[in-house]
C-alpha cells in the first residue's frame, strides 16, 4: 500500500494541502500545453458571430485555439490560458494561432476570420514576422482578419497597444476588445483605443432577458460601444430570449452556443467538399 501523503511531506512555501494540489495540477496542465505546443498538436476551432436578427448572416468567425494532449484529447483554453499567456509558450501558441488562421483566410478569399492574441506578443519577432510573411502574399488577407486583444491584456500596456493598432489598421486590419467589461479598462485610455469592436463579456449577457441587473449593465456597455462608432457583439448567448432581447436593445451581432458551438468542421469545409465530389 501507498503512504498516506503527509502535511510535512509538502514542499515549504505552499501553505496547505489544497494550495499544493492546485499548484501540482497546474503544472501537470502546463507541462501537457508545453508537450502539444511543442508537437505542433494545435487546431482552430471556429464559431460564428452572427449579425443580430438574421442568424443565418454570420458577419464573421472567431478562431479559439485547441491545444491536444498525447491522447488526443482536448485541453480546455480555460485551464491553462491564464498560466501560459506570461510564458513562451503563450507566445508560440498564438504564432501557431495566427498562421494557421492566416491560411485558412488564404484558402478562404470569401471569409472574415477573427483570432486571438495577447497584448503580450506585441513585439514579438516570430509572430510579426508571419503576418508581415501572409500579407505580402495576399494582401487581401488584412481586409478579412481581425485581431481580438482581451480587455485585461490591453491594460498591461496600454500605450503599446494604441501605437500596435495604429499601424495595422493604416493596412486594413481590425481590431477587436475582447470580455469588454470585466474590469479592467480605464476609460481615459478607451478613446484612445479606437477598436473596431467591442465584444461585451458573457457575465452580463447570460440571462439578460430576465435579469434586471445585467439588463441595466448591458445596456450601459452598449452605450460605450456606440458613442465609439464600434460594431457591438454579445458574447455567449445560448437562449432564444436572450438573443431577441440583445437584438431588440440593438446590439449589432450576437454569438454563443444558441447559435453553434466551436466546431473544427466549419460550413465552409462542407461547402468545397460537396463541390469537390459534385
Amino acid at each position: 500500500m501507498g503512504k498516506t501523503r503527509k502535511w510535512a511531506d509538502i514542499p515549504a512555501g505552499h501553505d496547505n494541502p489544497l494550495t499544493y494540489a492546485v499548484s501540482a495540477r497546474d503544472r501537470s496542465v502546463i507541462e501537457m500545453v508545453d508537450q502539444a505546443v511543442r508537437h505542433k498538436q494545435v487546431m482552430l476551432a471556429y464559431q460564428a458571430v452572427v449579425t443580430a436578427g438574421q442568424p443565418d448572416r454570420p458577419a464573421f468567425y472567431e478562431g479559439l485555439i485547441r491545444v491536444m494532449d498525447a491522447t488526443g484529447r482536448v485541453i480546455p483554453a480555460r485551464d491553462f490560458i491564464t498560466q501560459i499567456e506570461v510564458t513562451e509558450t503563450g507566445r508560440i501558441i498564438d504564432c501557431l494561432a495566427l498562421e494557421k488562421g492566416l491560411r485558412t483566410l488564404t484558402e478562404f478569399p470569401d471569409l472574415r476570420l477573427s483570432i486571438n492574441m495577447s497584448a503580450r506578443s506585441i513585439g514579438y519577432g516570430p509572430w510579426l514576422r508571419i503576418l508581415k510573411k501572409r500579407l505580402s502574399n495576399d494582401p487581401t488577407i488584412a481586409e478579412r482578419l481581425i485581431l481580438e486583444i482581451t480587455e485585461s491584456s490591453a491594460m498591461l500596456v496600454p500605450e503599446l497597444v494604441t501605437g500596435f493598432m495604429t499601424e495595422l489598421q493604416r493596412k486594413g486590419i481590425g481590431f477587436a476588445l475582447d470580455d469588454f467589461g470585466a474590469g479592467y479598462t480605464s476609460f481615459r485610455f478607451l478613446k484612445d483605443f479606437y477598436f473596431d469592436i467591442l465584444k461585451i463579456d458573457g457575465q452580463f449577457i447570460r440571462g439578460v432577458a430576465r435579469d434586471p441587473d445585467n439588463q441595466v449593465l448591458t445596456a450601459a456597455l452598449l452605450s460605450i460601444g456606440q458613442q465609439f462608432d464600434m460594431v457591438t457583439v454579445a458574447e455567449s448567448v445560448e437562449k432564444p430570449e436572450d438573443a431577441a432581447y440583445l437584438t431588440a436593445l440593438g446590439i449589432d451581432c450576437l454569438q454563443g452556443y444558441y447559435f453553434g458551438a466551436p466546431t473544427i468542421h466549419p460550413p465552409w469545409l462542407d461547402e468545397t467538399l460537396d463541390r469537390a465530389t459534385a
